[in-house]
């Protein structure tokens, strides 16, 4: 129903003001008597071979939702619906900001494609935990946690400490997304000595309080060898909890859309099947090359239970679907975990 009738609908319209309104669609649906049931008797698969254990937290199931779809943490409650085993909210700031001018949105239809530049648009910490409250506890919650865009290179700590330190007590594991290309001045973000530095900060911040949470990072799919190498080493040393692999990513080659377009879009981060490969890689040389020292999110390209597989068997423990999720609708939640169960 999704492939046949929605999605060409949403997709004759403007990709952010489609995402606005499918969100309205969902909570408003969802508030009907009954529906929230409906969709669950749809879409949930329950199956104790499912879960999976990692950093002291147990997942429902190995799929979960990327950051980017649900920002402000509006609509878990209602997407935890569809399936999925968690879900990340963010990339959440200190301070409410708009972001990158509009147009910053664009779908590659041919390529199965996106490519945005939102520059973490999001209404702030505030704002976040006001709706983490209503948490009403289906599943486990990420918090992707970022820096805002006027602040100076000497004061990035600090928005993340700020982040870290409020939401600590609202969300099951975090998330330093150090790896975003729409945001400017992040050449310092990707700096081994600086990494070390801030994740260090914030595992101290960490153990202030009674319970830690898991610390993440989360890193964009151009690394090459050698940079994958410096990560490996990063999170022996810092002892960071996981890594997420990977972002959205720069490169144009190989797609399908002519480069006249390519122009016409400009600059932003690349996701969805254009990225399959390039995420896969990055999994399986981290895992192959630190002899699974560490607990890995595959993200990128899944569009398909296959895809999902394919990131598992290179090294993946748990999964996180996005363009996916938009181009294959709800039910891909549902066909990865059938497949999972069959083995």
């Amino acid at each position: 129903m999704y492939k046949l009738l929605l999605r060409p609908l949403f997709f004759l319209f403007d990709p952010e003001k489609i995402h606005h309104f499918t969100f309205s669609l969902i909570k408003n649906t969802s508030k009907i008597p009954g529906f929230a049931a409906i969709f669950r008797s749809l879409y949930v698969v329950k199956d104790k071979h499912l879960e999976r254990n990692l950093f002291g937290i147990t997942f429902k199931n190995p799929i979960g939702l990327a950051a980017g779809f649900d920002k402000n943490a509006v609509l878990y409650n209602e997407l935890a619906n569809f399936g999925f085993g968690f879900i990340e909210i963010g990339t959440v700031t200190p301070k409410a900001q708009a972001g990158n001018p509009k147009k910053r949105l664009f779908r590659l239809k041919a390529d199965q494609g996106i490519i945005n530049r939102m520059g973490f648009n999001n209404e702030g910490l505030e704002a976040a935990i006001t709706q983490l409250k209503k948490n009403k506890g289906k599943l486990i919650i990420g918090g992707n946690i970022g820096k805002n865009t006027t602040t100076k290179p000497e004061d990035y700590t600090k928005d993340y400490l700020e982040c870290f330190n409020a939401l600590h007590p609202y969300v099951d594991y975090f998330v330093l997304n150090v790896s975003c290309p729409n945001v400017g001045s992040h050449a310092k973000l990707n700096d081994k000595d600086y990494l070390e530095e801030l994740i260090g900060a914030v595992q101290k911040a960490n153990t202030a309080f009674e319970k830690q949470k898991p610390i993440l990072l989360k890193i964009a799919p151009d690394l090459n060898n050698n940079q994958l190498d410096e990560i490996i080493e990063l999170v022996a040393t810092t002892k960071l909890d996981g890594v997420i692999a990977s972002n959205t990513s720069t490169d144009r080659a190989g797609l399908k859309v002519s480069n006249e377009q390519l122009e016409v879009i400009g600059n932003g981060g690349l996701s969805g099947q254009p990225i399959k490969e390039k995420s896969t890689h990055v999994i399986k040389y981290l895992a192959d090359k630190s002899n699974k020292a560490f607990p890995i999110i595959g993200v990128g390209g899944i569009h398909s239970a296959e895809d999902a597989l394919e990131k598992i068997n290179a090294g993946a423990d748990l999964v996180q679907i996005y363009t996916g999720f938009i181009y294959e609708g709800p039910g891909l939640v549902k066909a990865i975990n059938k497949a999972i169960l069959k083995g």
